[in-house]
């Protein structure tokens, strides 16, 4: 009885522990914010020009587009939506592309060596070169697709690849030794291996995802987008309507990103455990 309810009191223990631990981070972020802010409202008091508006001009200027729309009536949520829709279908299909072929380039090296002096130079070939190409050959969600996916491909493709290298030969063996094939051991022990280092890509495919994006809304053509919002407002000499942009395409892009971590923490919380 005694033990039962000294390991009771153990998870009691545990639990506070963690719940105190994530309540003291969350309150060290929301000081972090208050001080930005302050020292942002500070500088534009400071400068007190209209080209460098402080949070509350910002804040403002978030309102009025929020309520009323851009000087085209396209509301603020329209031109989020467009871009996190173009960025997903983008992404997704850099996920489905980029993972098969990094762990077929992985399992398979000779194929890979005999074929990387074709597919490494794409890789240094910035997605925004190929904007020219892709107005020309794509029109409407497709280009920017074309565009979102040439960016989050390649980390996605190399963080797959070399985590591919990592998977410890002695598990392979084992497997083999046991009777299992090809398709259960890249089941259970190869991916579930690479499976840190593919979600490690994501997230830097992810952002390079929302890069891409806001360069190719830039580039004309469209009427929604926050790049396009951005674009149409720096025309106007309208700062505080640019920073709605770019703040709100960073918070978005941080709740995506938060929920690839989540997933991460999730699949392999030992990882989180390693501190000093």
């Amino acid at each position: 009885m005694a033990t039962v309810t000294t390991v009771e009191g153990g998870r009691r223990s545990a639990t506070s522990f963690v719940v105190g631990t994530r309540l003291t981070t969350i309150a060290w972020n929301l000081f972090a914010v208050v001080v930005t802010l302050c020292l942002w409202q500070l500088a534009d008091i400071l400068i007190a020009s209209p080209f460098f508006p402080g949070p509350v001009k910002v804040v403002q200027a978030f309102i009025r587009l929020a309520v009323h729309g851009d000087t085209s009536g396209i509301s603020l949520w329209a031109h989020a939506w467009a871009s996190i829709e173009r960025v997903l279908v983008g992404f997704g299909f850099g996920v489905l592309g980029g993972v098969p072929l990094g762990l077929l380039m992985g399992l398979y090296p000779k194929v890979y060596a005999r074929t990387r002096v074709v597919l490494e130079p794409f890789r240094f070939i910035p997605p925004i070169a190929w904007i020219p190409l892709a107005i020309i050959f794509f029109s409407g969600l497709t280009r920017f697709a074309f565009l979102i996916f040439l960016g989050a491909f390649f980390p996605i493709f190399t963080s797959t690849l070399v985590g591919v290298a990592r998977v410890e030969p002695i598990h392979r063996k084992v497997g083999l030794v046991h009777g299992a094939n090809k398709f259960w051991i890249l089941n259970h022990v190869v991916v579930p291996t690479v499976m840190p280092d593919i979600l490690a890509g994501m997230r830097v495919g992810l952002g390079a995802a929302w890069l891409t994006i806001v360069a190719a809304e830039l580039a004309g053509g469209i009427s929604t987008g926050l790049g396009r919002m951005m674009t149409n407002y720096a025309e106007l000499v309208q700062v505080p309507e640019v920073i709605v942009g770019m703040l709100l395409i960073g918070f978005i892009g941080f709740l995506m990103n938060e929920i690839l971590l989540l997933i991460e923490k999730y699949l392999f919380r030992w990882r989180w455990q390693v501190t000093l």
